[in-house]
């Protein structure tokens, strides 16, 4: 059954992922940028806003994949290889920095116990930082192996908690910070502020930009500080992944969610920035820049062993969230690993399923492996692995911003939202807006290859490494596949016997859909954008037919194997993709049948369906259709069920058919004549208690007893007649 989720539950999916960076973005910026970060850590999250309304945009044109197939639809497939290698460097640094960041906090706060109990404890952070994410990695390894997907219902609870905690502490920080004069950072636009050197220009550093006049480099800082800061917006993809999964009506949920995320990350992730300069004394806090949040939670006013017992809580928090990212990883390298080998870029070895568990576990193991292999190359050095992480942040987003800018000339209408900020120049539309967020994106991304050698070099190598490989097995898949068709969504198929609405898991008065054509949807899309799918389930059903053979074992008993082919992947992907595209779930069935009007109708009296829906036959009329289907219910074995025939034709038009024993729709004339009858037959005294149905009943019984004398060819004629007015003119 495909199922979605609420905004709240999309946002809380999304800030898993996106409110996790607020534990390390902060530190890692002022460790490079000095103590001006918060203002471009500020600038970051404002400017998120416009990065949240390209992947609305792009959302709202409906390219499945992410950023892969939206770079692919605009730009081809050997820019689109690029833009997903970057996005899975971004991936595969997800889960280390997240993972690592978590063992730091747990770090701080054990030493500042230590320190308390006066027991004071020495170790390597980063040692244990990296000890701790090794077991954290290994644990979603195996989860994500045996088929744990992120639940939208622990994310919200997650977030829920988490929410807890921000409140706490920004009502705790505003408290300590009111206390003494308020301090802001300095201006990074003043001289001296940002410090110019080998840690925040890299390669610039000795080139002739570092002479250059301070005004003149004013723009440069700008540059490299919100390069430095990018981390900030990390998790902007995840968006795009769970747009799939969000409920009717799926733009303006998505509005929502893009709205809820902006304001919690804007109110945490900037505010922790700000409040760590304002109450951590300046000699002691780089030592927190790991262990910022952590390091805030010690130097609030208040009793020691309260501080401790809310760093402790930071800690919890810190850990649920930041594993939950690590999770979040793992499932997004997974799906964008998966949307490629479906789009024939990797091989069909990768998707194998694994014999017990059902998942994709070689994908798996290939993630997880390079989480762990970075894990150990960095030794917990988180600082090392945020640069990392940067390189694949920014660039996976100017690739999406860029290819989203191509499709508006390429592909002008299909769109049901637009990034602001367009200028109409008669027939021709100026997305200023646009143009600009893409600007922004790419010179930042520019900038940071030059200031992050270290981050460049290696994500360079991942990038040409994956293109690489992803190019050496689309040629593989092209040979073997020689034609197929592409694009296909992976279907667990269950074989069941008993079918019912129990076991289908839909309620009884729901709605069947008989769907024959991926390429003619349109009516399965009409009852989809007509049903509330919270009081009404949809069943999309097809009749796989079978000759009527002679079998020596006597087994009328189908494999699933049997029943799901290669067409019926075909066919439920395009149910998929529009049931994706209205935000509705429907439950998907495949019926083995020998004719196709009697396992619709079979399987209607099995689901306790109330409707049944079909398109128009292009070899029958829809009365043919609807004499066929009634023919079928007429051999259904007692109770047969009351049921109602839709059939849909593509130009919008719907014939309704009541399907058995019903209640006849009478023309005006027919209830005329019948009323004049009656009146007739009432004048006489005797007659006065007789009802409409009488009439009706006794001219039933006349025209019953009639056909069965020689009068039955008159009868019929004048049916005939009756039926077809035109052919009497």
């Amino acid at each position: 059954m495909l199922t979605f989720i609420s905004f709240w539950r999309a946002a809380a999916i999304v800030l898993s992922d996106l409110a996790s960076s607020a534990y390390y973005a902060g530190g890692d910026a002022e460790n490079v940028i000095g103590k001006s970060a918060p203002w471009f850590i500020l600038a970051v999250m404002l400017f998120s806003y416009a990065v949240r309304a390209l992947y609305i945009e792009s959302s709202s044109m409906f390219v499945r994949g992410g950023v892969y197939r939206v770079v692919k639809e605009a730009m081809g497939g050997t820019l689109a290889k690029f833009s997903v290698s970057a996005l899975l460097f971004d991936y595969v640094l997800t889960g280390p920095i997240s993972a690592v960041s978590a063992g730091q906090y747990l770090a701080g706060f054990i030493k500042d116990m230590g320190v308390y109990m006066h027991r004071p404890l020495d170790f390597s952070d980063n040692h244990f930082a990296a000890g701790l994410a090794v077991i954290v990695v290994i644990y979603f390894w195996w989860k994500n192996t045996q088929g744990m997907h992120e639940s939208s219902q622990k994310a919200l609870q997650i977030m829920a908690i988490t929410t807890v905690m921000v409140v706490i502490l920004l009502i705790w920080c505003t408290i300590t910070v009111l206390r003494a004069p308020i301090v802001l950072p300095p201006n990074p636009f003043h001289a001296g502020v940002v410090p110019l050197n080998k840690d925040s220009l890299g390669w610039l550093d000795t080139t002739w930009f570092r002479h250059l006049p301070f005004k003149a480099l004013i723009s440069i800082i700008a540059f490299v500080g919100f390069g430095h800061s990018v981390l900030a917006m990390s998790g902007e993809e995840t968006l795009a992944q769970v747009n799939r999964e969000i409920e009717h009506p799926k733009l303006k949920n998505l509005e929502k969610t893009g709205a809820v995320i902006f304001i919690y990350s804007l109110l945490f992730t900037s505010l922790v920035s700000f409040f760590a300069v304002m109450i951590i004394p300046d000699s002691v806090r780089p030592h927190f820049f790991a262990n910022l949040i952590g390091g805030i939670a010690m130097y609030l006013a208040g009793p020691v062993y309260l501080k401790l017992i809310f760093h402790g809580f930071v800690v919890l928090v810190g850990v649920l969230i930041l594993a939950g990212a690590q999770n979040t990883s793992i499932v997004g390298a997974n799906g964008v690993l998966n949307r490629v080998a479906e789009d024939g870029v990797l091989t069909s070895w990768f998707q194998k399923p694994h014999h017990r568990y059902g998942t994709s576990y070689r994908i798996i193991n290939l993630i997880v492996g390079m989480q762990l292999l970075t894990i150990i190359l960095s030794r917990g050095d988180v600082y090392q692995l945020a640069a990392l992480y940067a390189f694949g942040v920014i660039w996976s987003f100017a690739m999406k911003s860029i290819a989203v800018l191509v499709l508006r000339f390429t592909e002008p209408g299909n769109r049901e939202w637009k990034v602001p900020g367009n200028i109409h120049f008669g027939k021709t539309e100026i997305p200023i807006g646009l143009t600009l967020i893409s600007a922004v994106l790419l010179i930042t991304a520019v900038v940071n290859l030059f200031t992050k050698y270290d981050a460049t070099i290696a994500g360079v190598i991942f990038s040409a490494a994956f293109f690489a490989i992803f190019t050496f097995s689309e040629r593989h898949v092209a040979r073997e596949r020689h034609g197929k068709p592409e694009q296909l969504d992976q279907f667990r198929v269950y074989g069941n016997q008993e079918l019912g609405s129990g076991a289908m898991g839909v309620r009884p008065g729901n709605i069947l859909v008989a769907v024959r054509d991926p390429r003619n949807l349109y009516y399965l899309r009409h009852i989809l954008g007509h049903t509330n799918t919270v009081k009404q389930d949809v069943v999309v059903m097809s009749a796989r037919l079978y000759h009527r053979e002679h079998t020596f074992s006597g087994s009328t008993v189908f494999d699933a194997t049997q029943v799901f082919d290669h067409y019926e992947q075909e066919l439920f992907t395009a149910a998929v993709a529009v049931a994706e595209k209205e935000g509705k779930p429907i439950s998907l069935l495949v019926v083995p049948a020998t004719e196709v009007f009697e396992a619709i109708m079979v399987t209607a009296q099995r689901l306790d369906s109330s409707r049944v829906i079909c398109g128009l036959s292009n070899k029958l009329t829809s009365d043919e259709q609807a004499k066929l289907t009634g023919d079928a219910w007429e051999r259904l074995p007692e109770p047969r069920p009351r049921l109602t025939l839709e059939v849909c034709a593509p130009d919008g038009t719907v014939r309704e058919y009541a399907l058995g024993p019903h209640t006849p729709r009478m023309r005006p004339q027919d209830v005329e004549l019948m009323h004049k009858l009656w009146l007739d037959i009432t004048t006489d005294p005797k007659f006065a208690g007789a009802h409409h149905y009488h009439i009706v009943a006794l001219a039933l019984e006349e025209l019953k007893r009639e056909l069965t004398t020689e009068q039955r060819a008159q009868l019929l004629q004048k049916l005939h007649d009756e039926m077809n007015p035109s052919d009497q003119q």
